[in-house]
């Protein structure tokens, strides 16, 4: 072993990341703008002691055999569903996340399309482009008011707290939230109201998705749901794709049965480009950037290096995804 410790960064991450690692590892750093294909990754693990990780890069028990001296995996997200932490706990393997510093531009960002897929900002912006627009138009564009309506929270968590403390302080919003747990600053501070999902979907104007993905959750919201919606409602989803139904969503979308829906998040990423979706007037579809600001990826990428060179050093890592690993831990 390299007496720094051998690591793999499979992206190029924010320097203030990567100066970190350089000075403290022996590191190489994939540099194209795609992931490293599936066999490359696994020539990688073969002789390194810490993996820098990004969510397209799966990691799986079988992958996880070709790792035989690996101690830490860094993944470059808060989220780590493409890990199998088990398998990683199960070969001593750490696991570390970027998890605190995404909250803000998170629910910035959910609150963005929230607003763009109401007012049509998109929709008015692309007409505007094909030379469609010739004057005032009095029925044009109409979309859907903010001020005193309802927004639904699914996952109350820190993201979705931040974006109902926006709603409710800034737009006067009503707040309901689905969560199995009970949140009691959202209830105490924004006078938010726990319920289940059927009547949160009923009674919201707008539904925000920020649920973590498992498989209680997958596909949680399919045609079934959209039914349950108002005609009216906005769907925005910064979490994860897969928590949709996105063939159910686009004939959501295409019959009315709601009004809009925005995401950043898609099942894949990126969408085909047949996609349906795609095709739709009333959808945002971001290219997943609710976290894409200088300083959120700086301090995730310094997250991230402290990690890596904490899992390579032997050190408990400062955002432990596996910390029931640490009397195992490869040396």
């Amino acid at each position: 072993m390299s007496a720094k410790g051998k690591v793999f960064v499979s992206r190029i991450i924010p320097e203030a990341g990567l100066a970190l690692i350089r000075a403290a590892c022996n590191a190489e750093i994939w540099e194209d703008p795609l992931p490293p294909p599936a066999d490359v990754l696994r020539s990688k693990l073969a002789d390194i002691d810490g993996l820098v990780s990004l969510l397209t890069d799966k990691l799986d028990a079988a992958v996880l055999d070709h790792a035989p001296r690996l101690k830490v995996v860094s993944n470059f997200a808060v989220g780590f569903n493409n890990i199998d932490v088990p398998a990683c706990t199960a070969r001593g393997i750490a696991v570390g996340n970027t998890p605190g510093v995404l909250t803000d531009a998170t629910a910035d960002m959910a609150f963005c399309l929230l607003i763009a897929a109401a007012r049509r900002v998109v929709e008015g912006h692309q007409y505007t482009l094909s030379g469609a627009w010739k004057t005032w138009e009095p029925l044009g564009h109409l979309g859907q008011d903010l001020a005193g309506r309802t927004i639904g929270i699914v996952g109350m968590g820190r993201i979705g707290y931040a974006l109902a403390r926006r709603c409710q302080r800034g737009w006067d919003m009503k707040v309901l939230y689905h969560d199995v747990y009970k949140n009691a600053n959202a209830e105490s501070e924004l006078g938010a109201k726990q319920v289940d999902l059927p009547t949160l979907l009923r009674e919201s104007d707008f539904v925000s998705l920020h649920a973590d993905l498992n498989d209680a959750t997958r596909g949680m919201i399919g045609a079934a749901q959209f039914k349950r919606m108002k005609r009216s409602a906005v769907l925005i989803n910064t979490a994860r794709g897969p928590l949709v139904d996105q063939k159910a969503l686009a004939d959501a979308l295409k019959s009315g049965t709601i009004f809009a829906a925005s995401l950043d998040v898609t099942d894949p990423e990126p969408p085909s480009m047949d996609d349906p979706l795609l095709k739709l007037p009333n959808v945002v579809i971001a290219p997943h950037i609710a976290s894409a600001t200088v300083e959120t990826r700086n301090r995730m990428a310094e997250i991230c290096a402290k990690n890596l060179i904490a899992g390579v050093t032997g050190q408990p890592l400062p955002a432990w995804v596996n910390p029931e690993v640490a009397p195992k831990r490869r040396t």
